[in-house]
């Protein structure tokens, strides 16, 4: 064979082996197109439906103060000038301020920073009690409304690493997180910054060009809007607010990319107001995360909310609400632990293990999945409190996790007489279940009824299961109370399932029936 020949065989084979191999690599590298019809193809990963449950914290400069809410580095520069003051008064948070740090000009949001040590922050501990909690994906906020990244960026001097902690907060939280065998998350709310600060305002620091890198692009008074509920993806969003320029827009995503590069994150969460940002770049972003862990085989998730992306290309969130009823998609609903604030606070109102116990039940059984905020203090220690809620709902979830983790919803979410309200920031309107309030959750062929409460008399009654009844067509040979060795006694009529309980009330939360049939 001459040489020649030898060459062209080796170039065929060489042809051979990527089309073989190199090809589909390349195709399955480049899966999504920017387009909201490519990015429709993305499913939602079997880990995401199975997980039921996560943890994220809101921690950054804003937890310094100590203050009302993490809207503090907002409203601490609304002054009576300002277009958010109410009836020409400052806002508190101002009055606070300025009585307890100085002027806006000589103490801004920036001179915080050095006062976030997270001195006491230790990733191992925080993981571990977030995995005792019950969580299966867990991370932290990358980057609130205040511009303040808590990675080790390349991108901003204004980062943890460089400044503050001088820790990458989200590399160490990433490696003890996956340690346990926990998803690792990043939530991102940087398009909340434009008009965060009022740099158009020349009494406060926010105005000075020097900082113009944390406080974001200079913006006229007025600027700052709140978005609306309910809008067309995209359908005239300008009545409503300013849009991001095109140098905000590439920041926006560049930080995003960083993010996914530096840290693989397995779900990526978005709060709302993201229509500020140009529907090409967030179709970017999803084009390129979602082609970048093809290439790597991981499955992911992102979520959006309102109208923020296009439906069918992400998971819906909700935030400090849920739905009335099951849906027939995957839904996730973010709520924090403390009535009041997703930041620590000096007087917290702290929700009950209970109403958080029930809060995960009734999501699920509608076909959802909870994302609870904690809210360390600055210096990296999570409160008591708030470490003695997030153990108790573990210690319900080793008993009665079964009936959570991989579940998928009945044919019906629940019965019961407590109505919920739907609607944005809405979960404080709804009242606490009582044992009438009964919630389902199916796992295969196997049914678990969860009665959001203690039945007084020691009967439970489920209607949803009476007798001829059009959900459960298979005859019920069995109920067991998980936590109790012993199967109960029950009755099957025309009007109910009535289930005869221990005398003794077993567990503190929400009690969890297994329904065997044949």
């Amino acid at each position: 064979m001459s040489h020649r020949t030898k060459k062209h065989a080796r170039n065929k084979y060489l042809i051979l082996l990527l089309v073989c191999f190199g090809l589909p690599l390349m195709l399955k590298a480049q899966k999504y197109k920017a387009e909201w019809k490519s990015l429709k193809q993305h499913q939602t990963p079997d880990w995401f439906l199975d997980a039921k449950f996560g943890i994220y914290c809101h921690w950054g400069p804003y937890s310094v103060p100590e203050f009302k809410n993490e809207w503090y580095s907002h409203w601490m520069y609304v002054n009576k000038d300002n277009p958010e003051a109410s009836n020409g008064k400052a806002s508190e948070f101002y009055d606070h301020h300025v009585e307890t740090y100085g002027k806006l000009n000589e103490f801004g949001y920036k001179d915080f920073i050095p006062m976030f040590k997270a001195e006491k922050f230790d990733a191992s501990e925080w993981a571990e009690l977030f995995q005792n909690a019950g969580a299966k994906f867990v991370g932290p906020v990358s980057e609130h409304a205040d511009g303040f990244a808590m990675w080790d960026s390349d991108l901003t001097r204004w980062n943890a690493k460089n400044m503050g902690p001088r820790r990458d907060i989200m590399g160490e939280l990433s490696k003890e997180i996956r340690k346990r065998d926990m998803k690792f998350i990043a939530t991102y709310h940087r398009h909340w910054l434009l008009g965060w600060f009022p740099t158009w305002d020349e009494t406060t620091d926010a105005s000075n060009p020097e900082f113009a890198d944390l406080y974001g692009p200079k913006m006229k008074k007025g600027d700052f809007q709140y978005p609306p509920s309910t809008h067309d993806l995209d359908a005239g969003i300008e009545k409503y607010y300013p849009m991001a320029g095109e140098d905000f827009n590439k920041e926006w995503l560049a930080r995003l990319k960083e993010i996914v590069d530096k840290y693989n994150p397995d779900l990526v969460w978005f709060d709302n107001k993201m229509d500020v940002i140009d529907e090409s770049y967030r179709k970017e972003f999803l084009q390129y995360y979602y082609n970048q862990a093809a290439k790597k085989d991981q499955e992911v998730a992102v979520t959006y909310k309102f109208y923020d992306l296009a439906k069918g290309t992400a998971v819906l969130d909700l935030e400090r609400s849920r739905m009335k009823e099951k849906k027939d998609f995957p839904w996730l609903t973010d709520d924090s632990i403390d009535w009041n604030s997703w930041s620590h606070i000096k007087n917290p109102n702290y929700k009950s293990v209970n109403r958080l116990v029930d809060f995960l039940v009734d999501v699920v059984s509608k076909n959802g999945a909870v994302l609870l905020n904690v809210t360390p203090k600055a210096n990296g220690e999570i409160p008591q409190p708030v470490k003695e809620r997030l153990l108790k709902m573990g210690q319900w979830l080793n008993v009665n996790g079964e009936a959570i983790y991989g579940t998928r919803p009945f044919k019906i979410y629940g019965e019961g007489e407590t109505k919920v309200v739907e609607g944005h920031l809405s979960e404080e309107k709804n009242p606490d279940n009582s044992a009438k309030d009964i919630r389902f959750t199916t796992k295969g062929h196997q049914l678990y009824a969860i009665a959001l409460d203690w039945p007084k008399d020691n009967v439970l009654k489920i209607k949803t299961l009476k007798k001829d009844n059009p959900y459960l067509r298979k005859t019920i040979k069995k109920i067991t109370l998980l936590g109790y060795d012993t199967a109960l006694e029950f009755k099957e009529s025309s009007s109910e399932l009535s289930i005869v309980l221990p005398k003794k009330k077993m567990g503190d939360y929400a009690f969890v029936f297994k329904i065997f049939t044949d």
